[in-house]
C-alpha cells in the first residue's frame, strides 16, 4: 500500500467514513506520493548548481503502482521546478481518486448521503482495517514507545507532523510529548545524502501549505 494511502486512512474515520479534520489533507498526499516516488530513486531533487532545490524525475523501472506511474508523469512535465509547484500541480482530486482504489480493493466503500449524479461521496467507511491497525501500532511503538521507525514510518511521522496531525492519532496520552518525539523523528537521519534533501524540502513545503495556504498557492515568480 502506498504512503499516500496509509496517511489517507489515518485521516479517515473508520466507522462513519467521514474525513477526520487534518489542514489541507490535499497537499500533504500529494508530498507523500513525491516521497514515495523519492524512495524508489524515481525523483531527486536536481542537480544543476541552483540554491533552490528543485525536482526532477529519474529513468528506472516502473514504480509498480499505475497510480505512482501517473504522478512521475506530471513531474517529468514539470521537470525541473520547485516542490511547491509540483505539490499545488498534484494536488485537487487526490483523495477521491486514492480512495477509489482503496474501495477497489476492499479496504473501504462508498456510502454517499445522495446519488453519485447529484453530490460527490461523501463517506468511505472502512472495510478492513487490518493494514490501518498495523500502521497505527507502528505509529504508537515509535511515538509512545521511543522505537525506533523503520523508514517508511518515519516518512509517514513527518508528514503527520507537517500538518500538526499527530495528536490525532491518540487520545489520553501527552500531546505535547508526541510532537516533540514526532519532531525528533522527522529531524533524524532516517534519510541521508540527496534522498534527505529532497524530503526535507517535501515536508517543508506540506507544512507551509497547512499553516499558510496562500503562500503554496501563490503564482511562482521564479519558474
Amino acid at each position: 500500500m502506498m504512503l499516500a494511502e496509509d496517511l489517507l486512512l489515518l485521516a479517515s474515520d473508520d466507522d462513519t467514513g467521514r474525513r477526520i479534520g487534518m489542514n489541507n489533507l490535499e497537499y500533504a498526499l500529494a508530498g507523500a506520493l513525491l516521497i514515495e516516488l523519492v524512495g524508489l530513486e524515481r525523483v531527486d531533487v536536481a542537480d544543476d548548481g541552483d540554491a533552490a532545490v528543485r525536482l526532477t524525475a529519474r529513468d528506472g523501472a516502473p514504480p509498480g503502482e499505475d497510480f505512482l506511474a501517473g504522478i512521475l508523469d506530471t513531474v517529468a512535465e514539470l521537470d525541473g521546478r520547485k516542490p511547491k509547484d509540483v505539490i499545488l500541480a498534484l494536488s485537487g482530486v487526490l483523495a477521491t481518486r486514492l480512495l477509489d482504489g482503496l474501495a477497489e480493493r476492499g479496504v473501504a466503500r462508498a456510502d454517499g448521503d445522495a446519488p453519485p449524479a447529484i453530490l460527490p461521496v461523501s463517506r468511505w467507511p472502512s472495510e478492513d482495517s487490518t493494514h490501518e491497525y498495523d500502521v497505527r501500532a507502528r505509529l504508537r511503538r515509535a511515538l509512545l514507545e521511543d522505537e525506533e521507525p523503520d523508514e517508511r514510518t518515519a516518512a509517514l511521522i513527518s508528514l503527520l507532523a507537517a500538518i500538526d496531525a499527530v495528536p490525532r492519532l491518540a487520545e489520553g496520552v501527552d500531546r505535547a510529548a508526541m510532537r516533540k518525539r514526532a519532531k525528533s523523528i522527522a529531524e533524524g537521519q532516517w534519510a541521508t545524502g540527496r534522498k534527505a534533501r529532497a524530503i526535507e524540502e517535501i515536508t517543508a513545503m506540506v507544512m507551509v501549505a497547512a499553516l499558510a495556504p496562500s503562500m503554496i498557492t501563490e503564482s511562482p515568480k521564479e519558474v
